[in-house]
């Protein structure tokens, strides 16, 4: 299993620790037990980290629904192939499929990411698994249930989870929701809402994560553009 353990590393330090340490040692068997001995210490998240994160968070939104649906899977190849290229991209599925053999102890492991990540990439963490749960199209009930917990326990807030669930899930005031106003906003507030998620959502918040995670950022960045530009527009305004 060592070959599959190049892609993820990059610093790979408290992940394997804890339950996602417990999910991952049966991925990388003797790997976990080598490094089971080392002291895991509070630091920036590193590329390693938030991959081992997003592998166990895509497996559990994926379960939500006890169907593992192929348009879910190719959106997640799809990303991977994107950030990491075609090779990585193949054990990257390969460790997938085997972490959707386990079972997952969501809540615990969502409070062992939010010890030691930084806000910023939970928050993408979150705006990933929003899009697994809409490859098909269809945003299913037991998925939600399990994005919402896994957003609890990440400690993101409420506006700013609506914020990106409103990126997905739409209805005629999900543009108000991703700059987390409301209808009534006046044109300076709707300006300075703007100002402000243009600045948390900017691809620079997540650059300790390497150009790859930048990449995916940005697109989250480009639908608060996107909002702001559909309110002017209905309201009226430059």
């Amino acid at each position: 299993m060592g070959k599959y353990g190049k892609w993820i590393g990059g610093g790979l330090g408290w992940a394997f620790g804890g339950p996602i340490g417990g999910i991952l040692g049966f991925v990388f068997g003797a790997m976990y037990d080598k490094m089971q001995g080392n002291k895991y210490e509070e630091r920036q998240t590193g590329r390693g980290d938030f991959s081992a994160s997003l592998l166990i968070l895509t497996a559990a939104v994926i379960k939500a629904d006890n169907k593992i649906l192929k348009s879910e899977l190719d959106f997640v190849k799809r990303f991977f192939v994107q950030q990491f290229g075609a090779e990585a991209a193949k054990e990257q599925i390969l460790l997938l499929k085997e972490i959707l053999k386990q079972e997952i102890p969501l809540q615990e492991v969502a409070l062992q990411i939010k010890t030691y990540m930084d806000y910023q990439s939970r928050l993408q963490l979150m705006h990933y698994l929003w899009g697994i749960s809409g490859a098909d199209g269809n945003f299913h009930p037991n998925e939600i249930n399990t994005i919402e917990i896994i957003g609890t326990n990440l400690g993101i807030s409420q506006s700013d989870f609506n914020s990106i669930k409103a990126m997905f899930v739409k209805d005629v005031d999900s543009a108000y929701k991703i700059l987390e106003i409301t209808p009534n906003a006046t044109v300076e507030e709707i300006k300075k809402a703007y100002r402000k998620m243009a600045l948390k959502y900017h691809p620079d918040r997540v650059i300790h994560l390497g150009e790859e995670f930048q990449k995916a950022a940005k697109e989250k960045f480009q639908k608060v553009g996107a909002a702001y530009e559909a309110i002017k527009k209905k309201k009226g305004f430059n």
